[in-house]
């Protein structure tokens, strides 16, 4: 599986909640028509490809078929939204864009 990848509704519970018992699993909460939104993706990219396989990024773009439910659910107010899943739940979250620096501290707070 790639380290970086689309998500649905339908596919969320295995890819995410699942995978995240082997790795920590960032969601990206975005939206097309939010500049933040595409201000950060190449960031997040980017960072998630350095961690080589210990940490993997599903996009959820929520004005897609179901998505919004996902939003609803996790009490998403605004885009981006990045949640940090591992052992099956939500640990951590930021909104908004941050720098390539400010990701990785977010993220090495969680690793083994």
């Amino acid at each position: 599986m790639a380290d970086i990848f689309d998500i649905q509704l339908e596919d969320f519970e295995k890819q995410v909640l699942a995978a995240s018992h082997r790795h920590i699993v960032l969601v990206d909460f975005w939206a097309e028509w939010c500049p933040p939104c595409l201000v950060i993706a190449p960031v997040l990219q980017r960072v998630v490809t350095e961690y080589a396989g210990a940490v993997r990024l599903a996009k959820l773009e929520v004005d897609e078929g179901e998505n919004m439910k996902l939003a609803g659910r996790y009490r998403v107010r605004g885009f981006p939204t990045i949640i940090l899943f591992r052992d099956g739940e939500e640990k951590a979250r930021f909104s908004g864009a941050k720098s390539g620096h400010e990701i990785e501290r977010f993220i090495d707070g969680w690793l083994d």
